[in-house]
């Protein structure tokens, strides 16, 4: 199958890319930039000018291709309304050219924002609306493509994805004790956050766009629930430094910005996708990745 990749250079999407070549699949690759580019040329990888914000890139890209997979976001947090507004601009562009022919549409999305403080499974939709968070109205949108003749899927992430070379929510973490000088957690720190290794993430991708169902929703989580004490404990252990509680008004200081997220209880199940498509994770633990990984070099 040949398939469009966007977010092709990023994160997880380089490792999807890398599940598709290895498994036969030829790949067209999104470049922004000559960077990504040659990245994505070094690797075999086809490339494709364009970005999120040219939607004829996008139409093109998927004109050219058997499937889709929308791996791409810009994490800009500080101006989420609008990177939510550019996304669903791009998946109606690759919609436009994808209604009505069966070519499967990847779309990705997360667990965590489902059902916060109670076990999340691929049949739950969530319980909070878009002005919590207006990422949760891109997922209502995309669910409601299936009615348009697009075989669209979702693919929702744990709020760790880990693995050498992540710059997400753990890095943050890691970033904000060094600073600090302590490790710390809200309250009790019992409040659960989900993980998995990139690289079963990708191998999902490759299942979900083999084997998936139109309008499925599908989980790639390997740990349910991982209280965030102990996240904070392993950061302290590798630091050398103390691991320490906040209060709710001291969180805020402490994490800023990330304070929702260090506060966020959202376990989650993939009990149903691993039953559908035999998607068994292999790949290490957050806590392996964190204590053998890199994530503490210099």
């Amino acid at each position: 199958m040949r398939v469009f990749v966007t977010g092709a250079t990023g994160f997880v999407g380089s490792a999807v890319v890398q599940e598709l070549v290895q498994s036969g699949h030829q790949v067209l690759g999104l470049a922004r930039s000559d960077s990504a580019a040659k990245s994505l040329a070094g690797s075999g990888v086809e490339v494709h000018r364009g970005d999120l914000e040219d939607p004829e890139s996008l139409r093109t890209g998927a004109a050219a291709s058997d499937g889709v997979i929308h791996a791409a976001f810009i994490h800009d947090f500080s101006r989420i309304k609008e990177v939510c507004e550019i996304e669903r601009h791009a998946i109606d562009a690759i919609c436009s050219e994808l209604e009505g022919s069966n070519r499967p549409f990847l779309i990705t999305s997360g667990t965590a924002l489902l059902t916060p403080g109670h076990l999340a499974t691929e049949n739950d939709v969530s319980v909070l609306s878009p002005e919590h968070f207006p990422r949760i109205a891109t997922e209502q949108y995309v669910l409601s493509l299936a009615d348009r003749g697009v075989r669209v899927s979702l693919v929702r992430l744990p709020i760790s994805v880990h693995g050498d070379g992540d710059h997400g929510f753990v890095p943050n973490l890691i970033g904000i004790a060094r600073e600090s000088g302590v490790s710390a957690y809200v309250g009790e720190g019992i409040n659960r956050w989900t993980a998995t290794h990139r690289r079963d993430a990708a191998s999902l991708y490759r299942l979900v766009l083999e084997k998936g169902a139109a309008g499925a929703r599908y989980h790639g989580v390997d740990e349910e629930g991982i209280s965030f004490r102990e996240i904070a404990e392993v950061i302290g252990k590798r630091l050398n430094i103390p691991v320490v509680s906040k209060s709710a008004e001291e969180a805020a200081e402490h994490f800023a910005w990330f304070t929702a997220f260090a506060s966020l209880d959202c376990p989650a199940s993939s009990k149903l996708t691993q039953q559908q498509l035999g998607w068994r994770p292999v790949q290490p633990s957050l806590f392996d990745d964190l204590n053998n990984g890199s994530y503490f070099k210099s």
